[in-house]
């Protein structure tokens, strides 16, 4: 299969790893050439137009996703786009009918669902080991803060990092978000400010059969890469991302047994590969797209809804941000 990889930054370059290894022929492009004639000569790739391949993959920055996802379906090529698929609410929209006017193969890069820990827990609730779901706790901290020129582009620490929390709440639990109350604090950098947003977050989300999850974040976790999420039940309790490399000790004796995780290359790689599989398989006929444009756009709302209780200090219903 021939497979076009579109955008070499740094997750750019981390896909064209994976796709090295499992497409028959790899076409890159990137903006700078001299940058595409280097990573093709490292991965045994070519320099082409990758929307001329079997299926494309697209890893540039968010404010190009909707021009080259509608460009992809117009040409009736197979797309992989790493989130969000647009940078508002409006574009994204526009996309998700897009899709389904031309009918096209579109996935949105949410690699948790791909997790082996996550799809335990997900099958955990899913058969009954953990019995009636009672309440849900989500993490997402980063070793570190990204530069500061990323921030005022990133849509904010709800869009840009919660919405894998956002979206793998929907998926584990099966169940859609009704109300949000979020907040968050500067305690680093004074760039988040700046560009009105925030280093640390919490929220509380309430389900729409009444279930509560709590999340927190932090750009500044300096322990590791730190993401995991819990649930408990009637019957019992699960965790995913809680192992050896977890960065996190407790006062009665639990330690990592090996390094913590750096980033979220690491933590995830095996999930990314199973992810990108998924996608070939897709791309081929074999499955259904394993996360439309409208998975998207469903955590897309929450995240949305969670920015509004930040700034407005309410409980914001999702319905709110939907109209």
């Amino acid at each position: 299969m021939r497979v076009g990889l579109l955008g070499l930054g740094r997750i750019g370059v981390f896909h064209a790893a994976t796709l090295a290894g499992l497409a028959d022929e790899l076409v890159v492009s990137d903006v700078d050439r001299s940058r595409a004639e280097e990573v093709a000569a490292r991965f045994s790739a070519t320099v082409g137009d990758p929307f001329e391949a079997d299926a494309v993959v697209i890893a540039t920055p968010t404010s190009t996703h909707a021009e080259a996802l509608e460009r992809a379906c117009e040409l009736g090529v197979p797309a992989f786009c790493e989130k969000p698929a647009a940078p508002t609410v409006e574009e994204t929209l526009r996309v998700a009918e897009t899709v389904e006017r031309t009918g096209a193969v579109v996935h949105i890069g949410f690699q948790r669902r791909f997790d082996a820990g996550y799809l335990a827990a997900r099958d955990a609730l899913r058969s009954g080991d953990l019995g009636v779901l009672h309440r849900v706790h989500l993490m997402t901290a980063d070793p570190a803060p990204p530069p500061a020129g990323y921030i005022p582009l990133s849509g904010g620490i709800f869009r840009d990092c919660h919405i894998h929390d956002f979206d793998i709440l929907r998926w584990v639990t099966g169940r859609e978000v009704d109300t949000v109350y979020a907040t968050g604090a500067n305690r680093g950098e004074q760039y988040f400010a700046e560009a009105g947003d925030v280093d640390t977050s919490a929220a509380i989300l309430t389900m729409d059969d009444g279930t509560l999850a709590t999340l927190q974040g932090s750009r500044y976790n300096g322990a590791g890469y730190d993401v995991r999420m819990e649930l408990a039940g009637t019957r019992g309790a699960w965790a995913a991302g809680l192992g050896g490399r977890t960065p996190l000790r407790s006062a009665e004796g639990f330690a990592p047994d090996g390094d913590p995780w750096p980033d979220f290359q690491a933590r995830f790689e095996e999930a990314y590969v199973a992810e990108m599989t998924a996608f070939l398989e897709a791309a081929r006929g074999e499955r259904e797209s394993p996360c439309t444009v409208r998975d998207a756009l469903a955590a897309l709302y929450v995240a949305e809804a969670a920015d509004l209780s930040r700034r407005t200090d309410r409980p914001v219903r999702v319905v709110e941000v939907t109209k």
